[in-house]
């Protein structure tokens, strides 16, 4: 174990920070460039079929299976100008990440020929298998079936090459098997409550929407060290070995400069985070040593809590480009500051 982390040690300190191209040196040229946004809707859409979108959005008026034909058909053509080849319903299960099952753009048409095709059907609904997945205890196994439903308050998304649709997902009984269908119902208890109140000071309101700030705290351990660390490996904290040696109040800790390796990855999060509409703003030194912090404006709840899924799924990817492993663990160290939200 010593010899291991000495030839980790050597490994680290000949590591260089990665160089990063920004698309564009105006963020404005490339933001949610891989987001089906109203602005890519109104190009890829009829009126009529975005207007549905909106409705249901902002009124949760029901879509039509005509009108998701309409959608589904506008939002493969959008994805195939991003080369994609795939499309998944992206959901939240009861796992603490996100689930995905990949299904192509291919079909039998009536000749037996084979075709590209997205129906409506497709996007509002599929069946993937729920009997491995946590459910709480509500029902056996063999009771496999379970639900994806499109969420349209949330946007489609590209991610590499396949078309990311968020859904919630429920067991074939209608319980919640995700995080996101609580959410939602929580939201419009309290859009319902408090719609209520602003109404006995002005009946002009008809909805209250609720907007989240949230931060993400991490830590980044060089690879070479993460994998000398079994303990990290299998359980994302220490539960072995001595005190750091180096403590938190020194003053390349909190707001500290932030050393090149790491703005190097931070570059690349904010360039993958702005393509896919992740209003991303603040980034720093945290408390403890190699503990960072991400930041994002104030938004919708709902596209809020999405955000931040895919925010820990893309910073766990970058950093393996960057040689880094990135902890979320609550309290990975101790004696140090912990992460929160």
């Amino acid at each position: 174990m010593s010899k291991m982390r000495f030839f980790a040690l050597q490994e680290l300190s000949n590591r260089k920070p990665l160089e990063v191209t920004t698309p564009s040196n105006k963020l404005s040229d490339y933001y949610a460039s891989h987001v089906f946004d109203r602005k890519k809707m109104q190009e890829y859409l009829p009126k009529e079929a975005y207007k549905a979108v909106v409705d249901a959005t902002e009124k949760g008026t029901p879509i039509s299976r005509e009108m998701a034909d309409l959608i589904a058909n506008g939002m493969k053509s959008w994805a195939k100008s991003l080369n994609v080849t795939h499309y998944t319903h992206w959901f939240q299960p009861l796992t603490d990440g996100t689930a995905e099952k990949h299904d192509g753009f291919i079909e039998f048409g009536e000749d037996g020929e084979v075709i590209e095709r997205f129906s409506g059907k497709l996007l509002i609904q599929q069946e993937p298998d729920a009997s491995s997945f946590p459910n709480g205890g509500i029902r056996n196994t063999f009771e496999a079936r379970g639900y994806t439903a499109w969420d349209v308050s949330s946007p489609a998304f590209v991610v590499d090459t396949t078309l990311c649709i968020p859904t919630i997902f429920i067991s074939y009984t209608g319980e919640a098997l995700d995080y996101k269908t609580p959410l939602l119902k929580a939201l419009a208890a309290v859009d319902k409550a408090a719609t209520e109140v602003c109404q006995l000071f002005d009946k002009n309101i008809t909805r209250v929407f609720t907007n989240l700030g949230w931060e993400q705290e991490y830590f980044l351990v060089d690879t070479s060290l993460y994998n000398a660390r079994p303990d990290l490996r299998l359980t994302g904290r220490t539960l072995m070995g001595h005190s750091s040696a180096k403590d938190q109040q020194l003053e390349d800790h909190y707001f500290g400069s932030i050393p090149p390796r790491v703005t190097a990855f931070m570059k690349e999060l904010e360039i993958e985070c702005h393509k896919l509409g992740i209003p991303v703003k603040t980034r720093h030194n945290e408390v403890a040593p190699n503990q960072f912090e991400l930041a994002p404006i104030f938004e919708n709840c709902n596209l809020a809590n999405d955000h931040n899924q895919l925010v820990m799924d893309l910073m766990k990817r970058i950093a393996r480009k960057h040689h880094f492993a990135v902890l979320f663990h609550e309290k990975p160290y101790n004696g140090v500051n912990g992460s929160g939200k």
